[in-house]
C-alpha cells in the first residue's frame, strides 16, 4: 500500500470518529445545538409570532451554512412509494433513555430553554415556551398538563419518510431518523394531531412566521438521511423559501 493511499485511509476513519462524536454530543446534550447557533433571542411580537426559542432564524446562521434553497437542489424529486408495511415500530419502539433521562425530556428540557423545571427523575414538570406552529406562548405547571398539550414531532413525519426512501434503509438508519434531534420539536398537541403525516406540500404551520425555518428543517432532515421529496412537496417549499431567500439549514 502506497503512502498516498494510507494518508487517505487515515483521513477517512479520522472523519468517521470526528463525526460520530458530533451526533453523541447533539444526542447526549440537546441544548448544545441551540446554544451553538443562536446569536440572540428575540421576545414574541404583538401578533404572536415566533421569534424566540426553538430555533434561531436563517439570517442568524454562519455563511458557511447552506442555503436552504441551495440544499433543495440537491434533493431527489420523485413520486410516493407505497405506504405498504408502515408501522412507527418500523423505525423505533418509544422514546429511549439517554444517560437516564428520557429522550422525550430532554427535547422538552432543550425547547422549554432555560424556563424548564425538571425533577430528580429527569421530567420536565414546568416552563414554557414559544410554540412554533401556532405562534402562541404556552405555560405549564405540571407534568400532567404537559402530558396532555405538547408532543414531540417529527420535522419529516415518519410516515412521509417511509414512503419517500425509508423503507429501503436499514433499521438502524431509521432508528436515526426517528430519534435525531434535528427531526424532533415540541409543538401544541392540536397542532401536531392536524399536521398528521403531511408533507410541506399539504401541511404547513400556521404560524406563518415560522414556516421558513420549518421548511429549511426539512430540507435538512431530507438530505441527511437521503430522502426525496415529491414535485408538489418543492415547489411548496420553493414558494415558502422565495419570502426568505436567505434561510440557512440546520
Amino acid at each position: 500500500m502506497s503512502f498516498k493511499t494510507i494518508h487517505k485511509t487515515r483521513r477517512a476513519i479520522t472523519a468517521l470518529i470526528l463525526s460520530g462524536a458530533v451526533i453523541l454530543t447533539i444526542i447526549a446534550n440537546p441544548n448544545a445545538w441551540q446554544k451553538k447557533a443562536e446569536s440572540s433571542a428575540k421576545e414574541v411580537t404583538s401578533a404572536g409570532s415566533v421569534e424566540k426559542g426553538v430555533i434561531d432564524s436563517g439570517e442568524q446562521r454562519a455563511e458557511g451554512v447552506p442555503l436552504a434553497t441551495k440544499l433543495l437542489t440537491k434533493l431527489e424529486v420523485k413520486g410516493r412509494a407505497p405506504k405498504t408495511g408502515y408501522k412507527r415500530t418500523e423505525f423505533y419502539n418509544g422514546w429511549p433513555d439517554i444517560e437516564g433521562c428520557n429522550l422525550r425530556q430532554r427535547i422538552l428540557k432543550r425547547d422549554f430553554g432555560e424556563t424548564a423545571k425538571v425533577d430528580e427523575k429527569c421530567n420536565v414538570v414546568a416552563g414554557k415556551f414559544y410554540e412554533p406552529y401556532t405562534g402562541e406562548e404556552m405555560e405549564f405547571h405540571s407534568r400532567q398538563e404537559i402530558s396532555k398539550q405538547v408532543q414531540i414531532d417529527h420535522v419529516v413525519a415518519l410516515s412521509d419518510a417511509w414512503q419517500k426512501g425509508a423503507q429501503y434503509k436499514s433499521a438502524e438508519e431509521r432508528l436515526k431518523i426517528a430519534t435525531d434531534p434535528l427531526n424532533l420539536i415540541a409543538v401544541q398537541a392540536a397542532a401536531n394531531q392536524q399536521k398528521s403525516d403531511g408533507d410541506a406540500a399539504t401541511w404547513l404551520p400556521k404560524n406563518k412566521s415560522f414556516r421558513c425555518q420549518y421548511v429549511a428543517r426539512q430540507i435538512s432532515v431530507k438530505y441527511k438521511y437521503s430522502l426525496w421529496v415529491t414535485e408538489a412537496e418543492k415547489d411548496a417549499m420553493s414558494q415558502i423559501l422565495a419570502g426568505c431567500p436567505e434561510q440557512r439549514t440546520y
